[in-house]
């Protein structure tokens, strides 16, 4: 009797081991469609990115997508005015057909907008000064790749500069050296056409963190030390904060090898 048990668990265990196996090892190019949670519809030019991979697509017509993705991978849905999803890859997607994802539409409570933060007259002399001026300073150092953004005051802009003149290579290694991982998607993310649109069209970090697995104040961090004004912090669309991020950990890769 004590044999028969000893088979059967085995056997299961074996099965079980095997499938887990099978699963693990799937991989290649996975087909879905993303419908509208509230009424079923398919829903067109969802951006579609796999996080492990770093590769993204967009839905068409039908509302499918076809991506490269491997079991265990994460795929990270996102449009605008819907709550972003995050649907991890499994073996069933694989093998069977019509796998569907639902997105949930945001309710959103609108405020005042005020059209005309500035009273304008019509006068183009009087007008221009009462715009605000920006005075977000910027510096090209010889040697390195990008100019610096000193911030709102020149002499704290110098400062910064003069820093990052002086011990440029630990102020970057305290930056990225702790983060290998993050920044090794960096290029990636700039070579997908379909990563970079979506990017552009976003000025919440949202999809940067997920993609970077960082947190916002880490964002924020790495350009306030990369001497970004708290002006393009601020207002920058994601391409344009991931191209930055990316040019101050070239410098910090160059700086690194010398």
């Amino acid at each position: 009797m004590k044999r028969v048990l000893l088979t059967f668990f085995f056997l299961v265990s074996f099965i079980g081991f095997s499938q887990d196996t099978e699963d693990s090892a799937v991989e290649g190019e996975l087909n879905a469609t993303v419908i509208n949670a509230q009424n079923g519809f398919p829903m067109v030019s969802v951006h579609v990115i796999n996080l492990n991979k770093v590769v993204g697509t967009i839905t068409d017509q039908d509302g499918t997508f076809t991506i490269p993705a491997a079991v265990n991978d994460t795929l990270y849905f996102t449009f605008l005015g819907f709550k972003s999803e995050k649907v991890r890859v499994t073996g069933d997607m694989f093998k069977f057909e019509g796998t569907e994802v639902a997105l949930t539409e945001l309710a959103y409570a609108l405020e005042e907008v005020i059209v005309r933060p500035y009273q304008l007259t019509g006068y183009l002399e009087i007008d221009v000064k009462n715009l605000p001026i920006n005075n977000a300073y910027q510096y090209s150092i010889s040697g390195l790749q990008t100019s610096y953004e000193g911030g709102n005051k020149s002499p704290s802009a110098v400062t910064k500069v003069l820093g990052a003149i002086l011990n440029p290579a630990d102020l970057l290694r305290n930056l990225f050296g702790k983060k290998p991982k993050q920044m090794r998607k960096l290029q990636q993310m700039k070579q997908d056409d379909d990563i970079r649109d979506l990017l552009a069209s976003k000025f919440d970090r949202e999809t940067l963190t997920e993609l970077l697995q960082l947190e916002k104040v880490d964002i924020e961090d790495i350009l306030n030390n990369c001497n970004y004004s708290r002006s393009f912090i601020n207002t920058a669309n994601d391409l344009q904060i991931l191209d930055a991020i990316s040019s101050c950990y070239e410098e910090y890769r160059v700086l690194n090898r010398r």
